[in-house]
């Protein structure tokens, strides 16, 4: 056995006959690194993600920027619905409410029950949106060419504007010059 070893064993030894415990040096570190503090994590729990809540609702034109449309219809993209815009106090616009079919064909005149499917949508870096998607008078061109655009905006980046100023009757669908404009949308994983 070393000599080291020895005496420390034997102080150890003498240290509990006095009745006094042994302690054993902590050796110190070499040089202070605040690197191996550092985070290296992302701050979330693993396989689970943001839950989207109260979206806006709006057509795709309405976005004023580039959208994407979920691609896949069946799970991301709601059949048709009943709409009513119904005036709120304190706000400029009226408020869009899903109605009944039977209440509204009840006590609406036809013109203000609006008819029409949501589609999960995004501007570029996710900022999410249910984007209105015509599902009647399709032979009226402002709803053929919004139609065009959501159908264009499953696959690429597609900016909408309207051609009214230029006495036009429909809209000016745009896809960006180079689809890697943007990063592709991180879609929520539950329809």
């Amino acid at each position: 056995m070393p000599t080291k070893e020895r005496r420390n064993r034997n102080s150890n030894l003498f240290l509990k006959r006095r009745g006094k415990e042994a302690t054993t040096p902590i050796a110190k570190p070499k040089a202070f690194d605040l690197n191996k503090f550092k985070s290296k994590q992302k701050p979330t729990i693993p396989d689970v993600e943001t839950l989207l809540t109260a979206l806006p609702v709006h057509s795709i034109a309405q976005a004023k920027d580039f959208v994407r449309l979920h691609p896949n219809e069946a799970e991301y993209w709601s059949s048709e619905l009943c709409f009513v815009n119904v005036p709120t106090k304190d706000q400029k616009r009226d408020t869009l409410h899903l109605i009944e079919e039977e209440l509204a064909m009840r006590f609406l005149p036809s013109a203000r029950i609006l008819r029409m499917r949501l589609a999960l949508a995004t501007k570029p870096y996710d900022v999410f949106f249910l984007c209105q998607v015509p599902s009647q008078n399709l032979d009226n061109q402002w709803n053929k060419s919004n139609l065009r655009a959501c159908e264009q905006a499953k696959e690429k980046w597609t900016e909408v504007t309207s051609r009214k100023a230029e006495g036009v009757e429909n809209y000016k669908i745009d896809a960006a010059r180079n689809p890697k404009a943007f990063p592709d949308p991180k879609w929520p994983r539950r329809p």
